[in-house]
Formats: structure tokens, sequence, C-alpha cells
């Protein structure tokens, strides 16, 4: 990886006033140990890349809460199956703080921890993406895997919702692709948690097929998968042992609900969860 002097830096930023990237004009620039940081503003939205073309997040800037990716929205399809969330959820992986600022606008009573390995990228998140500064959350600088392996006992069964969305420039970050950090994990959900992951690369990728693995052996395969339309992205979502049988009848009339309440297509991710999922779909739905 390059090593980037201060000087060059204030070349880049300050020498070239105006700079178009990624279709896009490029408003901030920082480099850290793992490589560029950029933003980029368009039409309206502002995104968050690591140095190519993929936006690690965005955000329409008119409305800072609105989840404005479809793998985001589709993130959130977690939501069908928990009436609310009142108590701790955990993100490995900030971004641009998308997924954090909407469960904390929409769910006022949670309290919501966030694990982001790069440092500049926290910065980035307060200063250009409007992650606030509330007291429901807390942000912690560390490896994702790191940190779920140290607090398997001081957070044992203490999260109802995990969400796993951690991504450098190249894809899935390679610490989190281990059977230990899921184990660890499922150690830190309730007994009624759920995980939802962010997958990268299609359902033929050896990468891909060694998660579903893993999450269908620890959670005894009451675990589903939703194509993010148009995109490579497929997030998974897993359900701890105790956590109910849900009636499909019941889960239209949510995803109807919440379509109306959040604007966001719960009746297309119900109707796809049951399309895709045809081996496991009973161990989670029942008609």
């Amino acid at each position: 990886m390059p090593h980037y002097s201060q000087d060059k830096k204030f070349k880049l930023l300050f020498n070239n006033p105006t700079v178009y990237k990624y279709d896009g004009l490029l408003i901030h620039q920082d480099y850290d140990d793992q490589g560029a940081l950029e933003v980029v503003e368009s039409e309206g939205v502002r995104s968050l890349h690591f140095g190519s073309l993929p936006r690690q997040s965005s955000m329409l800037i008119s409305d800072p809460n609105q989840l404005y990716l479809e793998y985001a929205r589709t993130m959130s399809s977690w939501m069908l199956f928990k009436e609310t969330l009142n108590d701790d959820a955990l993100l490995i992986g900030l971004g641009g703080g998308s997924i954090a600022k909407h469960l904390l606008h929409r769910f006022p009573d949670c309290q919501v921890k966030v694990v982001e390995y790069r440092k500049e990228v926290v910065k980035i998140a307060r200063s250009h993406f409007d992650l606030p500064l509330d007291s429901r959350l807390k942000v912690v600088v560390d490896d994702g895997a790191e940190y779920v392996r140290k607090r398997l006992e001081s957070e044992r069964e203490l999260y109802s919702l995990i969400m796993v969305d951690a991504f450098d420039h190249l894809g899935m970050a390679e610490a989190i692709c281990q059977w230990s950090f899921f184990e660890n994990c499922q150690q830190l959900l309730k007994k009624d948690g759920i995980l939802v992951i962010n997958c990268w690369g299609g359902v033929r990728r050896p990468q891909f097929q060694q998660i579903a693995l893993w999450l269908g052996k620890l959670f005894n395969w009451k675990l589903v998968f939703l194509p993010v339309q148009g995109r490579g992205n497929i997030i998974g979502l897993a359900f701890n042992d105790e956590t109910p049988l849900y009636r499909l009848k019941d889960l239209r009339t949510r995803a109807i609900v919440l379509e109306q309440l959040h604007q966001i297509e719960f009746t297309r991710f119900l109707k796809d969860l049951v399309k895709h999922n045809s081996s496991v779909i009973q161990n989670i739905i029942y008609k």
C-alpha cells in the first residue's frame, strides 16, 4: 500500500479545487494505512468510496436519515420479523453511517454500538454524512472480529440485532470471513436475536457458499438469503434458537404496514424471501 506524505495530500486536495471522479464532484479526499477515502457528490447524493468505483455508502442530502442504497434498504428486511427494537443493536462496519442513523431515527428506544476498523471512516461519517453525536450511539474503533471475540463474556446474549456490513475496496473484509467470527456473533445474540450480513459476489462464489454453510450449521438452518435487485450483494438473515415461527399471512400484513411507514419495499422483500429460499423457508415461515 503506498504511503502518502502530508505534502502530497495537500497538493491533491488543494491544487485541484474542482475534481470529478466516479461521475461526480470530489468534495473530500483523505488517506490512511488502508488507502484512499473519497467523498463524491452527484445529483443531490453524497457517496463514500474507498479508492474505487463501488460506493461504500450513500446519503440523499435532502433526507440524510433515508436508506438510499438498495442494499441498505434490503438489509432492513429484518424488520419483517421484529415488531420493534427497544434494546441493543451491534453493527460491524460503519461506512457513512446510513444504517446506524436509520436505527436511531426509527427506533428511539434502541442503543446502537458500531465497530469500525478505520478511524478516518468515523471522522468522515461525522463530518460529511451527518452521523450524530447521540447518547444512544457508541462508535468503537477496532477490528470487528477482535471486538466480538473480546466481548464473549461481557456482552454475551446482549444484542437483539447484529448487522455485519464490513467491506474494503476489494470486497468483504477478510477478518470476518471466518467460522470463529460468526460463532462469536451468535453468542453475543439474544436467544431470539437476528444476525444480518451483507454478502458480495453471488451464490456461486466460494466465499459466499462457505459463509452460507457456516451460518446454516451455526443457526440450525434457520437462515434465509435475499438478493439485492440489480446488484451483486446478497443479504443473509440468520435467526437464533428461540426465534418463533412466523405465519406468512401475518408477515404479508406486516410488510404492507412497514412499506407505508418507511417507504421501503417490504412486500417485495417478503416475496423474494419465499421465492429464493424454498429449501429452508419452512424453518422460519409457515403458511
